[in-house]
Parts: C-alpha cells; structure tokens; sequence
C-alpha cells in the first residue's frame, strides 16, 4: 500500500506552480519519499485588484490563506515567495526551508531596450511595490511611476501593449519562467536594494508535523537561510505593522554575514542607509538585523514610515 500523498499549497499563478512544482521535484527526489499533490489556492492578493496592496490593511495578503489551510491539515506543504511570507508565521506553523536563492537583483523590463538613466523624462514606469515606487522616484524624480498588477506574463504583456514604457519586476521570477531575455538591465543593488528575501523560496509546515518536516527540512539552504534570517530579523524591527518602502541585501563574504540595508521617502526626496557584518550563525543573524534596524529608526526611519502610513490611509479612505 502506497503511502499517502504529501498535500503542497500554492497560488495559481505561473510563477508560483513553478515554486510549487520546484519544492515537489526536490522532496520526490529524496528516497523512499512520499507521492505529492498540489492543491491550488486563491489568496487575498490574487483577488484583490482593484487597489494597490500597500494601500490596504493588514499583512500576508499572498499567504495567510495557504497557512490557514495548512493549519486546518487541507495540506500539508506550504510554499511561499519568501518576500510575501510576513515576519511574524502563523501560530503553529514553521519555516521549515528555504531554498537556495536566485537572483536577488531587481530588474528593469523597457519597450525601446532603453537603461533607467536613458528613459526620457515623464516616462511612464510600471510597479506595484512601494519600495520600488519609492526608489524609482530618488533615481528619478522626472518619471511617471504607475501602478501594476497582475502576474509576469500578463505586465510583460501590458509592458508590450504600449500600457508603460518599462516596468520593474524581480528577476528571479523571470529567469525561473524563462523569461530572463526580456531584462534590459539589471538595477543596482546600491540603487535599488531588493526585498526582503526577495529570490528565496520558502516552505511552511505545521509544526507538530514531522512526517512532513522529515521530507522539506532536507530542503533546507544554509546560506540562503542566514541571509534571509538576517534581512527578515531586520524588517520585523522595522516595519511597525505596516508596508515599508526598505530595501535589504544580505550576504556571505569569506564566511562573515554582511547586510545592507535603505529606507525611502515615497517621493524619494531622501533615503537613509544602514549596513553592518556579524559572524555567519543564525542567532548573530538576527542580532544583525535588529542592530540595522535600530540604527534606521534612531537615523529617522520612523517619520519615513509614519508618511507610508498616513498616505496609505488617504488612498484607502471611502
């Protein structure tokens, strides 16, 4: 008799069958693993289009349903975007892995192969992330930023319709989607730090479970897990329950920790950096990052989140 099959919960979307199809090739490669099965699930974020994301309350809006059915045991796998996944899980589920990281960098898609300084003033650029919104517009300030929404095909499809004259998209999705041939450029880390885990996979399981935490655990990256501990760690003390236009990069230079961190003013009139090294251990990890972050706040982060803030509430207000 065959063993049950290992439930693994994802969205829909292209990219995220892609993660999902990723995480259920590494655990049925392990011996004597289980079958699995992907269950599809629909999240806030997948319905809630009407408005940008960073406008509405609340957190998780592309996992908390997927987490929530895994705690009601409809899977047994959750598998994340990282960068969507919130600091704080679900009572009763774990990290259990994150996958070796892709291509952290931000990516600029433009319609002529134009590079982001080569753009002509008012050029309409597309992105639905508020920190990149944000970082456009301290490159930039000439630019027309606009909002986008959808999965990767469908903004390249709006890129080419004439809708923008470039968007901004991760370029791990469009390398894990084969569509890496569209990047114009790749923006600078310095310019333009990532998201938080931005280009890591992660995978939830219940935390009781170790039937499935045996198979995804075996998953686990050491160098993307510290480096996403660190980012994460720092984004947790910074956010102060709300979106944050912050970019962060960690990484393993010579086997120390290295981290880099900014936060923007939405209009990008100023930006505030912070970056600091620790040994190459989870618990210095999280150390890093809450130093970082006490460091932005002390610099004068808090007013750049309190503006998110209150220009959220007046986007959202009936």
């Amino acid at each position: 008799m065959s063993p049950p099959a290992l439930r693994i919960g994802t969205r829909a979307s292209a990219l995220a069958l892609w993660q999902a199809r990723h995480v259920a090739a590494a655990i049925a490669a392990q011996t004597d693993a289980p079958p699995v099965e992907l269950v599809h699930i629909s999240t806030e974020g997948d319905l809630r289009t009407d408005v940008p994301l960073w406008t509405v309350g609340g957190k998780a809006f592309f996992t908390k349903e997927i987490d929530r059915a895994l705690l009601a045991r409809e899977i047994d796998v959750a598998v994340h975007s990282l960068k969507d996944l919130a600091t704080e899980l679900e009572p009763g589920t774990e990290l259990a892995a994150v996958l070796a990281r892709e291509d952290p960098r931000d990516a600029l898609v433009s319609r002529g192969g134009e590079a982001l300084h080569e753009l002509p003033p008012g050029a309409r650029v597309g992105s639905s992330s508020l920190r990149r919104r944000a970082f456009l517009a301290h490159a930039r300030r000439d630019l027309t930023v606009l909002e986008l929404r959808g999965n990767v095909p469908t903004r390249i499809e709006k890129l080419r319709s004439g809708a923008y004259d470039a968007i901004v998209l991760a370029t791990a999705g469009l390398k894990r989607l084969g569509l890496s041939g569209h990047i114009t450029s790749h923006l600078s880390v310095d310019e333009f730090p990532p998201a938080v885990s931005q280009g890591a996979i992660g995978v939830c399981v219940r935390a009781n479970d170790g039937e499935a935490l045996r198979w995804v655990s075996a998953l686990d990256d050491t160098a993307a897990r510290l480096t996403t501990t660190a980012e994460r760690a720092l984004l947790k003390s910074v956010e102060a329950g709300c979106q944050v236009p912050l970019g962060a990069l960690a990484t393993l230079v010579n086997g120390e920790l290295h981290l880099r961190v900014a936060v923007c003013a939405l209009d990008g009139s100023s930006m505030l950096r912070a970056q600091g090294s620790a040994p190459a251990e989870l618990a210095h990890a999280v150390r890093l990052g809450e130093r970082l972050s006490y460091e932005l706040l002390a610099s004068g982060a808090q007013r750049l989140i309190a503006e998110v803030r209150g220009v959220g509430n007046q986007v959202a207000a009936p």
